[in-house]
C-alpha cells in the first residue's frame, strides 16, 4: 500500500472510537487538510504573483496524491469496504442509483455531498465574477489615468513649469528649508544635527492599462471562468464517492484560503494608506512650519 492511502488508513483507527463506520471518511477530510497545509506556502506566493501558471501549481501538485487515493478506492484494499453513513467509499452515483435510487439510502448520501459541492461551487463563482468586475473596473480606470494629455493640459503643465521657475533664490530657500524641517521631523533630530536622513522614492503604480481589447477578453474571462467550478460536480458523479469527498474538501479549501488572502492583502494595503496618511500629515505641518518661518 502506498504511503497516503496507509496515512488515510490509520487516521481512520485513530477516529473510529469517535465516528465509527465514517471514520475513514473523516480521516479523507483530514488528510486533504494536511495536504493543502503543506501547499499553503505555494498558494500564497501564487496569490501574490496573481498569474494563471502560478495558481495552477498548487493544483498540479496534488494530482499524485489524488490518483493514489483513487486507486485505493477503486483497486481493492482494506479501505475499499468503509463507508460514509450507508455508502461504501468505493461506490459511485450510478451504484446509488442502481440500491434504491436517489432518495435510497446510498443516493441521500451522494445528494447531500453534490449539494455541498453545488454550494461551494455557487461561493466560489460569486466570488470570482465581483473580483472580476473589480479587477475590469481597476483596468479602466488605469486606461483612462494613462491616456495623453490634450492642449488643454499641456498648456496648463506649461505654464505650471514657468511658474516653476520664477521662484529663483526665495524657492530654493523655502526648499532647503522644508528638506531639513522634514529630515529633522522624521529623524527625530534637531535641525543643525548632523543625521543621516533616507530618501524615499515613490514609484508608479504598478496598475498596468490595458486597451479595450484586451478588457473585453478580461470581462468574458470573468464570466466563464467562475462557472468552471461546478465541473467538481460533474466529476464527483463519476469518480467514486472517496473521491468526491477529497473534492469537495479541497475546492472548499481553495475557496476559504483565497478569502483569507485577500483578508490580509486588503489590510496591509489599509495600512500602507494609514502611514502614507501619517506621512502626508506630517509633511503638512513641517511645510506650514517652514512657511511661517520664511
Amino acid at each position: 500500500m502506498s504511503v497516503f492511502p496507509h496515512l488515510v488508513a490509520e487516521l481512520g483507527r485513530l477516529l473510529e472510537p469517535a465516528l465509527a463506520e465514517s471514520a475513514t471518511a473523516a480521516a479523507i477530510v483530514l488528510f486533504t487538510v494536511l495536504v493543502r497545509l503543506a501547499l499553503y506556502p505555494l498558494s500564497r506566493a501564487a496569490f501574490r504573483g496573481a498569474t494563471p501558471v502560478a495558481g495552477m501549481l498548487p493544483l498540479l501538485l496534488q494530482l499524485p496524491v489524488f490518483f493514489l487515493m483513487y486507486r485505493a478506492f477503486t483497486s481493492g484494499g482494506e479501505l475499499l469496504g468503509h463507508r460514509l453513513f450507508a455508502a461504501p467509499l468505493g461506490a459511485r452515483w450510478s451504484d446509488a442509483l442502481g440500491d434504491g435510487g436517489p432518495f435510497g439510502a446510498q443516493g441521500l448520501v451522494f445528494l447531500g455531498l453534490f449539494g455541498a459541492i453545488a454550494a461551494v461551487a455557487t461561493w466560489s463563482a460569486v466570488r470570482g465574477r465581483r473580483a472580476a468586475a473589480v479587477a475590469a473596473a481597476a483596468a479602466a480606470t488605469a486606461a483612462a489615468a494613462s491616456a495623453p494629455a490634450g492642449p488643454v493640459g499641456r498648456a496648463g503643465a506649461k505654464a505650471k513649469a514657468k511658474a516653476g521657475t520664477k521662484g529663483g533664490t526665495n524657492a530654493g530657500a523655502k526648499g532647503a528649508a522644508k528638506g531639513a524641517a522634514k529630515g529633522a521631523a522624521k529623524a527625530g533630530t534637531k535641525p543643525g544635527a548632523k543625521s543621516g536622513v533616507k530618501a524615499e522614492v515613490a514609484g508608479a503604480g504598478g496598475v498596468v492599462a490595458l486597451s479595450a481589447e484586451q478588457q473585453e477578453v478580461m470581462r468574458k474571462l470573468g464570466g466563464v471562468l467562475p462557472l468552471l467550478s461546478f465541473a467538481t460536480l460533474i466529476t464527483a458523479a463519476v469518480l467514486p464517492l472517496a473521491a468526491g469527498l477529497y473534492m469537495l474538501t479541497t475546492t472548499a479549501w481553495s475557496v476559504v484560503e483565497r478569502i483569507w488572502l485577500q483578508h490580509r492583502k486588503e489590510r496591509a494595503e489599509e495600512k500602507e494608506r494609514a502611514e502614507r496618511e501619517v506621512d502626508r500629515a506630517v509633511d503638512r505641518e513641517v511645510d506650514g512650519g517652514v512657511r511661517s518661518s520664511l
